[in-house]
């Protein structure tokens, strides 16, 4: 087994508040610089996972995503600025993070993960964070998490709510049985139009911050070792009622 990285004595500085956290401390900080985090999507989730892994010290991050910054993303999508319009969203994200915190890699991935390249594009990644936008994305990406036995956290959000799980089907719970599946929780995706775009329906910025924070949060907590990771809970957030709630759901396989 390959020794952690060493921390330079800047990134002891920068990170003082995580390494006086006896959850994390020196060790869970040097897991953090030795990880690779693929982050699908640049937009409205993708931007505050980003932002708040870099600033965490994840040592590689891989940003995958097809589209170009519009006037119309700065109202949710923080990690992009009025200059970016124009440029591709993997680039604007990895100049952001570049001004944030120079000890990241980034990795930038310009396409649209699709079943046919998402095994190659998980396969230098420990963990995956679904901020994409769209079913097909969503199902490919969890399909070949589940094959490939990379953690998958993912999220989704409508107008004022939203929800956060991790995904471990390749590993068995405290009952043994194999933890669920995206597709336990969402066996098929809707009919095309069944359920609009936030174009269509309109969403809040800040909402997107609020569950792509969480998604951050699961991933520095899978990493470190720290607290219990949503595996097999789904958290609800209720943005209007200002209300958390979490539900437990099983595999479908005995």
């Amino acid at each position: 087994m390959s020794q952690p990285p060493a921390l330079s004595d800047d990134e002891i500085e920068r990170y003082a508040r995580h390494i006086v956290l006896p959850e994390i401390g020196g060790p869970g900080q040097q897991k953090l610089k030795g990880a690779r985090v693929l982050v699908v999507g640049a937009g409205g989730l993708g931007a505050p996972v980003l932002l708040y892994l870099a600033a965490a010290g994840i040592g590689t991050l891989g940003i995958v995503d097809d589209d170009t910054v519009s006037l119309s993303n700065l109202q949710r999508q923080v990690i992009h600025a009025g200059d970016d319009v124009g440029t591709a969203k993997a680039d604007s994200a990895a100049n952001a993070i570049g001004r944030i915190n120079p000890h990241v890699k980034v990795v930038s991935h310009t396409l649209r993960l699709t079943a046919d390249n998402a095994a190659d594009l998980l396969a230098d990644y420990d963990i995956a964070v679904d901020g994409s936008d769209n079913f097909a994305t969503r199902y490919a990406l969890a399909d070949a998490c589940a094959l490939a036995k990379v953690t998958l956290v993912t999220g989704a959000v409508g107008r004022f709510d939203g929800s956060v799980t991790v995904l471990k089907p390749f590993e068995t719970g405290p009952d043994g049985r194999p933890n669920p599946s995206y597709r336990d929780l969402f066996p098929e995706p809707p009919p095309d139009g069944l359920v609009p775009s936030c174009a269509e329906a309109g969403i809040v910025g800040a909402l997107v911050g609020v569950i792509g924070t969480l998604q951050a949060m699961e991933v520095i907590k899978l990493i470190t070792g720290a607290g219990e990771p949503l595996v097999g809970r789904l958290l609800l957030y209720d943005g209007l009622g200002a209300r958390f709630d979490v539900v437990r759901y099983k595999s479908a396989t005995p």
